[in-house]
């Protein structure tokens, strides 16, 4: 009886023995013939992937030291490996110094994976053109699909170089429009109508009024660089074409009648005691400080009469002097390039799709940490904490629409810099990059004679009738005609291409 029990249980382990390495065999053949649905990720996978070393981007940027820095990227980068298995060391140069050093780190060929590029900063058209930056193209429709939602299709038009993208512009505000900027303390001691302030000329009675009634200020207080209405086919060089141009032509700008005509009324404002008698080398802008000024020229974004009145604590006020437009420099002022010489071009560009895309990251990057460096007011409203260690400058970081808003700041704030962007005119050399390699003898030499006249003539301190032609003779010297003719070949071709 014990023997045949002793038997049964002997027979009954061997085959659960038996069928358990079946549905052993036969779960892993399943998971070996992929009966999981395509795409979706194995546990083997998943541990796998977990133990892969995340890929540490070197990005480089603008802006001043920052206290906090290391405590908020180890934030940043505990968010990224979750999200795309990648951290960033992240180097902030000042903004004095940044162009020089990031020139010599590019030209040596020293390894950086994402650096800001501009207009004004580490040159973008310079640099794309002397290989420092990654052609993005392809990138951008494989990894960066994000991007190309959010971004007004201007800002990746404007800033082509030879037809295609070496950066990536932060979505902020994409047009330029120049303002007549007026002190309000002023502006309603002496009941001024700043609506009639249209053109230059208008000003007139308003700077007599300000000028007879306070002796001791001069309403215009600096070089306000006046608006010409012409799109510059090089910065700091009178070469372009007029706004409302059909036929395309580049022309000297100072042999034109409305430089001409701005030229004369500064003289005429300069001899009435309107400007400093040594503003045309006069710097900086002390004026702000003490309140004494009525007008200057800026260019403008939403609520950016609120900004200006909060800087300087008393009420600012402007008018425009044109439509809002979308030059050139005006999409490529803030940009993120990747270097060409990027061992990581997908991630880099994987990173920066979520930049543009992702409201925490932004937020995290560009505030730092919640109840350490700011305090939160609202679901999107904040207030920093006074010299927490951590403040960076929000235009240079990337998509500027998600960040949250500051206490004071309009509850529409971004819908109304959409539409703001919404309302501009493209200028009609957006797109066009000049490339000046064979003229640049003759840009530095002209670059010379502007710098020599062009404050005198800015501010009315000498005559125009006198002295421009003297100019102009000078500029044509210098070689101011064969870039004329360099510029309308290339944009002849340009304008052929599209």
């Amino acid at each position: 009886m014990r023997k045949s029990v002793l038997l049964v249980l002997t027979f009954i382990m061997l085959a659960s023995i038996a069928l358990a390495g079946c549905s052993s065999g036969s779960k892993d053949t399943k998971s070996s013939e992929g009966t999981k649905d395509p795409g979706t990720t194995t546990d083997t996978q998943v541990t796998e992937e977990k133990k892969e070393d995340p890929v540490t981007l070197l990005w480089y940027t603008i802006g001043g030291p920052q206290k906090d820095q290391d405590k908020v990227l180890a934030e940043v980068n505990k968010y990224l490996q979750e999200k795309i298995n990648v951290k960033l060391d992240m180097k902030v140069i000042d903004w004095g110094d940044y162009s020089q050093k990031m020139q010599v780190i590019a030209a040596s060929g020293e390894p950086f994976d994402i650096a800001f590029t501009s207009s004004w900063a580490f040159n973008y058209v310079e640099g794309a053109r002397k290989g420092y930056f990654l052609e993005l193209d392809e990138l951008l429709n494989q990894s960066g699909q994000g991007i190309k939602e959010v971004l007004n299709p201007a800002f990746l038009e404007g800033s082509k170089v030879n037809g295609h993208n070496y950066a990536i512009p932060t979505n902020k505000e994409l047009p330029a429009q120049a303002v007549w900027r007026f002190n309000k303390n002023l502006v309603d001691k002496y009941k001024l109508d700043i609506t009639q302030a249209t053109t230059l000329e208008s000003l007139a009675p308003m700077l007599k009024a300000v000028k007879e009634g306070e002796p001791d200020v001069y309403p215009i207080p600096s070089n306000i660089g006046m608006f010409l209405p012409f799109d510059f086919a090089l910065e700091g060089i009178p070469v372009g074409v007029a706004m409302n141009t059909t036929d395309f032509k580049m022309v000297n700008i100072w042999e034109s009648a409305e430089a001409k005509q701005v030229f004369k009324t500064m003289r005429e404002y300069y001899q009435a005691g309107y400007l400093p008698p040594d503003v045309a080398t006069k710097q900086g802008n002390d004026f702000e400080k003490t309140g004494k000024w009525l007008v200057d020229k800026q260019h403008t974004v939403p609520f950016a009469d609120i900004q200006w009145t909060d800087s300087m604590k008393y009420p600012i006020v402007s008018t425009p002097m044109h439509e809002p437009l979308v030059f050139n420099w005006s999409v490529t002022g803030s940009m993120q390039a990747i270097s060409s010489k990027t061992k990581y071009p997908k991630q880099a560009m994987e990173f920066l799709n979520l930049l543009n895309t992702d409201k925490y990251l932004r937020n995290l990057i560009n505030n730092g940490i919640e109840g350490v460096h700011y305090k939160r007011l609202t679901a999107d409203t904040y207030e920093p904490i006074p010299d927490s260690g951590y403040s960076m400058p929000s235009f240079t970081l990337g998509n500027m629409f998600l960040l949250d808003k500051l206490k004071a700041d309009p509850a529409d704030k971004w819908e109304q810099y959409k539409k703001f962007n919404d309302s501009a005119k493209n200028a009609p050399l957006l797109g066009f990059q000049f490339d000046p390699t064979n003229v640049m003898t003759e840009i530095a030499n002209v670059k010379n004679a502007v710098d020599e006249f062009g404050p005198s003539f800015n501010t009315g301190s000498v005559d125009p009738e006198k002295m421009l032609p003297k100019a102009i003779e000078k500029l044509k010297a210098q070689g101011i005609d064969k870039i004329i003719a360099e510029a309308q070949k290339q944009l002849d071709a340009w304008r052929a291409s599209k």
